[in-house]
């Protein structure tokens, strides 16, 4: 009766974790699209200037005074001319494949400022595909992992190292939500205090709006509804 009751409380945690990982996918990416998205409707209306530094420096300033105005802090020049910098270097991506579910802004953050072509799609590739945390890659790209791995005949012990030493920055699970980019893009400021059932309805309020905007075939059933 004991192992019964055990396996179905473990049951329980198992469908929590995996609700919960589905709800930060979805705003995750929901937030990088909309970076991206804003990058490039910069780029196009830079384009349209007949001097195009001067004329992208204003833009960038006018925008974010306006966006700063209405969403907050999180909408600043330097943020903006980043959005700008995200659609220049991943204007290929195809939104919506096996590499942005994974990805968050933070980790875009930290490969984008890699000049090398061939590690940006290495690095973008083995985050995904790893599930590396922030931490990790940010380890793994000041620690010049992937010039190391060529440079290496024998790989394995480049990467049981590299496995070892990172296995400590993999633990946070929640690390996502906490990133304090995510608390401005919903609204809630990172430097004050805020209660779980304000976290929630910021979350669900994104999701139902993406939903919204994937149009027939998706459903949302309720903020509240037991299954």
């Amino acid at each position: 009766m004991s192992i019964i009751k055990n396996q179905y409380i473990t049951d329980i945690k198992q469908i929590i974790i995996s609700a919960r990982k589905r709800a930060y996918t979805a705003i995750n990416t929901v937030m990088v699209e909309a970076y991206w998205l804003i990058g490039k409707r910069i780029i196009e209306e830079e384009q349209q200037g007949k001097q195009r530094a001067e004329y992208g420096q204003e833009i960038i300033k006018t925008l974010s005074e306006e966006l700063k105005n209405e969403f907050g802090e999180g909408f600043g020049e330097r943020n903006l001319r980043n959005f700008r910098q995200f659609y220049l270097t991943f204007k290929d991506i195809e939104f919506g494949t096996h590499c942005m579910p994974n990805l968050s802004w933070s980790h875009f953050k930290l490969i984008m400022r890699l000049s090398d072509k061939n590690a940006i799609n290495y690095y973008l590739t083995e985050a995904a595909a790893n599930n590396w945390s922030v931490r990790t890659l940010d380890r793994n790209i000041s620690t010049l992992y992937y010039q190391r791995l060529l440079s290496s005949q024998i790989k394995e012990p480049v990467v049981s190292e590299m496995e070892e030493k990172t296995a400590g920055l993999q633990l946070d699970k929640l690390e996502f939500i906490k990133n304090p980019a995510v608390l401005e893009f919903l609204g809630l400021p990172a430097n004050s205090g805020y209660i779980e059932e304000e976290l929630e309805k910021a979350i669900i309020d994104h999701i139902q709006h993406f939903l919204l905007e994937l149009g027939k075939g998706f459903a949302f059933v309720s903020r509240q509804q037991h299954i």
